[in-house]
């Protein structure tokens, strides 16, 4: 059975950090890892995904220079740090395993592939 665990939401205020992490398990073959996130009455957002290697990483612009996902071992935990967050971080974030990093944005309709999701972890940013 495939499991995937998302930990490190929390409250933190505006210019804060905050690291999440996300350990799966069940899966028996290398795999990419990443994070969306959510607001209710919003639509899902790709955050950052990184391959199975470790060795490539996609962060949307938001995020860009504020966020760094690691994959210290290159096995199946990955971490998110989240540096000089904003209010607009302000989400439910969801770590996903298997989806190809590729599969994360334009063309993340047209997979059909495995696809495993965390239940979440809030994370709130406070002005």
């Amino acid at each position: 059975q495939v499991q995937v665990v998302e930990s490190g939401g929390g409250l933190v205020q505006v210019g804060g950090s905050l690291r999440l992490s996300c350990t799966a398990s069940g899966v028996e073959f290398d795999y990419a890892m990443g994070w969306f996130r959510q607001v209710p009455g919003k639509e899902r957002e790709a955050v950052s995904c990184v391959s199975k290697s470790g060795a490539s990483d996609y962060y949307t612009d938001s995020v860009k220079g504020r966020f760094t996902i690691s994959r210290p071992n290159a096995d199946n935990t990955i971490y998110l740090q989240m540096n000089s967050v904003k209010p607009e971080d302000t989400a439910m974030y969801y770590c996903v395993a298997v989806r190809p990093c590729r599969y994360y944005t334009d063309l993340y309709d047209s997979y059909l592939g495995m696809d495993y999701w965390g239940k979440g972890t809030l994370v709130n940013i406070s002005s």
